[in-house]
């Protein structure tokens, strides 16, 4: 058999690389061999920093809002959880294109924020009830279907109305004493 020679494909194979690595100093751009190891290096750096280059834009943007926030008298993490209690989808990168050009809708966008905020803690100010408060809501809430209840939450509704005897009360018994 013949013996094949791999001549123009083997030299457009060489060249393709020698191409990608046009511009690269010294042997990098002129010898085939190192050449081929800088594209390789070169293409995994590339798909590397491409991953990089989104988490370092968005350190910036964070930057810039933390800075106009504080401006206006509010850390960052609040006024995120302001805009996001208040129902305002919008990225970071808009917010701190808002910041550095419009720095007056900037500032309504914080007192949105505030608002959300401010709404939300007088929300969650009164303390938790206690257990048999908690009966006392539910019955007055529930006064019709009493079956619902536990019996805990009945027997503290029926000591309540000041119904004796409840201690050895069953479920049916607390509830006809009840009705």
């Amino acid at each position: 058999m013949t013996r094949v020679k791999g001549g123009t494909i083997h030299r457009a194979r060489r060249k393709k690389v020698l191409d990608e690595a046009k511009g690269y100093f010294g042997s990098k751009h002129r010898l085939y061999k190192t050449a081929k190891e800088q594209v390789m290096h070169s293409g995994s750096y590339a798909y590397r920093d491409r991953k990089n280059k989104k988490r370092d834009f968005r350190k910036l943007f964070i930057t810039r809002i933390n800075a106009a926030c504080r401006l206006n008298d509010i850390s960052y993490s609040k006024f995120m959880n302001g805009l996001k209690k208040a129902g305002v989808v919008i990225n970071r990168k808009m917010l701190s294109e808002i910041a550095i050009e419009r720095p007056e809708e900037f500032t309504n966008l914080v007192k949105v924020a505030n608002d959300a905020l401010n709404v939300k803690t007088f929300e969650s100010a009164p303390a938790k009830p206690a257990k048999a408060e908690k009966t006392v809501k539910a019955t007055k809430e529930e006064s019709t279907d009493l079956s619902k209840l536990t019996v805990a939450e009945l027997k503290a509704l029926a000591k309540e109305k000041g119904v004796e005897g409840i201690s050895t009360m069953k479920k049916a018994e607390l509830l006809d004493a009840l009705k």
